[in-house]
């Protein structure tokens, strides 16, 4: 394990220690857990983007995409728990 030095205004360390209070555990417990859940959070965000534009990549390659008002027609009975005909991929080129 390394050490890293962090310097905190005084007002963010107070925060930390207090919360760490209410927690039970550690100030340096929880600003570990603190910055693990930002980098993970971090990580999640980028893959979700990389994923977005791979998917708008491919439908662009398509030139086929799914009606706004399919999908939430299919959603909507679908949380109602009815039974619902997937919404087929439409060409929007022509």
């Amino acid at each position: 394990m390394s050490t890293t030095s962090l310097k905190l205004p005084d007002e963010i360390k107070q925060l930390a220690v207090a919360a760490a209070k209410l927690r039970g555990v550690s100030t340096h417990a929880f600003m570990v857990e603190a910055i693990q859940s930002a980098a993970s959070a971090e990580k999640q965000r980028a893959e979700f983007v990389a994923d977005a534009l791979e998917a708008r990549a491919k439908a662009l390659r398509s030139g086929k995409g799914f009606a706004a008002a399919d999908v939430h027609k299919y959603i909507a009975k679908r949380g109602r728990g009815l039974k619902a005909a997937k919404p087929r991929a439409k060409s929007w080129l022509k």
